[in-house]
C-alpha cells in the first residue's frame, strides 16, 4: 500500500486533515491515503453547479451524482463528510466569466479561475474554520520544500501534469495545500483505489470544463448571453470579406477548421477577433508567430530567481525558452497559439515560478517580413 506524504512530520496522531472531493478517483485517493496515516480526516465537496443534464453526466465534477460519489467513499472509509453549496459564487466566479471573456474575443480557461476562487478560496476558509492542519487536493503537481520554503513543481507523470491549471496558486496557500499525487501515475492511482475497493476506482476522468455539458462551448455561451450568436464578417488581414461567420464564439485564436472559405492558396488560420465589429480576421500560419505577450495579474512565487526561463502558454503546450522582462514574457524563438484570455505559465525546470494571463501579444517580426 502506497503512503501519501502529507508533508506534517512523521508522526499524523493528532493531526487533522481536509481533503477536497470532488467525486472522482484521484481526490477519493488522497482521501483514504489521508485516512490511513493517523490523522483525522474530513472530506468536504462543494456544489459548484446544477445544470441539468450534467448533473448526471459521468465526467463532471462537483454536481449531482459526484456528491454521491464522494459521500459513498467518506462512507467506507469512515470520515465525516460536508457538501457546501457554493453555486453562486461559482456561476459570479467562473461561469459568467467564462461567457464574458468569449464576447470579448479571448480565449478563457476557466479552470484556473476556479482555483483561483472557489475551489481554493472558499476551501481554504472551509478547512481553516475546521481547524485543519492542511487541505489536500488530488491535483497533480508537487509541493516540494526548498531552502526558502514551500514551491510548487510539475508531477513526476507529465502526462498528468496540472501545474498550468495551479500558476495562480499564492504562497501562502501553497503553505497550506498538499498535493499526495504528485509523484504518482495515474495508473497507480486506480490500482490503489481498487486495492481500496473504492467504487469510482474504474469511473472516467472529470473534463477540463466540468460545467459544459457535451463540451458545446458555444451554446453554454449563447444561452447566457444570446447577442453573442451575432454573425459577422470573416477578413482577411488587409481587410477583404472572404466570407461570414455564425458568431465569433465558435472560433478561437489559431483555429483552422470551421471556417468555411474557399480557394484560397494556403490554408488560413483565426489570427485574432473583434468583438467590436464582430470580424473574425484570418491569415496564413505565419501570422500567428508571436515574439511576446503582455501580462496582467502576475501572480509571482519564484522567490529571487531572476533570468532565463520557460514559459507555456496552453495546458498541453510544451514550455519553451523565454525571459521575463516587467509585465513581458519575450520568447527566445517564435511562438505560435498564443491567445489573449489565455495563461503563460513561467518555470525553471521543474518548479513553477507563477504566470500571468496574457493581455496581448506582439507579432514576431519574421511574421510580419513574410
Amino acid at each position: 500500500m502506497t503512503k501519501g506524504d502529507f508533508q506534517l512530520g512523521p508522526d499524523l496522531t493528532g493531526k487533522r486533515i481536509v481533503v477536497a472531493m470532488s467525486g472522482g478517483v484521484d481526490s477519493s485517493v488522497v482521501a483514504a491515503l489521508a485516512a490511513r496515516s493517523g490523522a483525522e480526516t474530513i472530506g468536504v465537496t462543494l456544489q459548484l453547479y446544477d445544470h441539468g443534464e450534467a448533473v448526471g453526466r459521468a465526467g463532471s465534477c462537483c454536481a449531482g451524482r459526484d456528491i454521491r460519489d464522494a459521500r459513498a467513499v467518506c462512507d467506507r472509509l469512515g470520515i465525516a463528510h460536508y457538501v457546501f453549496d457554493h453555486e453562486s459564487s461559482f456561476r459570479d466566479q467562473v461561469i459568467d466569466g467564462f461567457a464574458d471573456e468569449y464576447l470579448r474575443g479571448r480565449t478563457p480557461i476557466p479552470c484556473v479561475r476556479c482555483n483561483m476562487g472557489p475551489k481554493f478560496t472558499d476551501l481554504f476558509q472551509v478547512a481553516r474554520d475546521l481547524g485543519a492542519d492542511c487541505l489536500a487536493t488530488g491535483h497533480y503537481v508537487r509541493r516540494v520544500e526548498g531552502p526558502a520554503g514551500a514551491e510548487l513543481h510539475r508531477a513526476v507523470d507529465p502526462a498528468r501534469d496540472q501545474s498550468y491549471f495551479l500558476f495562480a496558486t499564492t504562497q501562502d496557500q501553497l503553505d497550506y495545500l498538499r498535493f499526495p499525487l504528485g509523484g504518482l501515475p495515474k495508473t497507480r492511482v486506480r490500482e490503489l483505489a481498487a486495492e481500496l475497493g473504492l467504487g469510482v476506482a474504474a469511473k472516467p476522468d472529470s473534463q477540463d470544463i466540468c460545467f459544459v455539458p457535451d463540451g458545446d462551448y458555444a451554446s453554454l455561451v449563447k444561452k447566457l448571453r444570446p447577442e453573442a450568436d451575432t454573425s459577422g464578417e470573416i477578413v482577411d488581414e488587409g481587410g477583404r470579406t472572404l466570407g461570414r461567420h455564425r458568431g465569433l464564439i465558435h472560433f478561437t485564436v489559431g483555429q483552422r477548421r470551421g471556417l468555411e472559405i474557399g480557394g484560397t492558396p494556403e490554408p488560413l488560420y483565426v489570427v485574432r477577433l473583434e468583438p467590436e465589429s464582430r470580424r473574425v480576421v484570418v491569415g496564413p500560419k505565419t501570422a500567428l508567430a508571436v515574439e511576446g505577450a503582455r501580462l496582467s495579474e502576475i501572480n509571482w512565487i519564484g522567490g529571487d530567481h531572476q533570468g532565463p526561463l520557460t514559459a507555456k502558454v496552453r495546458s498541453l503546450a510544451k514550455p519553451v525558452p523565454a525571459r521575463l522582462i516587467g509585465d513581458r514574457v519575450v520568447f527566445d524563438a517564435p511562438e505560435y497559439g498564443v491567445a489573449p484570455g489565455q495563461a503563460a505559465v513561467l518555470y525553471a525546470g521543474e518548479r513553477v515560478l507563477g504566470g500571468g494571463w496574457i493581455e496581448e501579444t506582439e507579432r514576431a517580426r519574421v511574421a510580419v517580413a513574410a
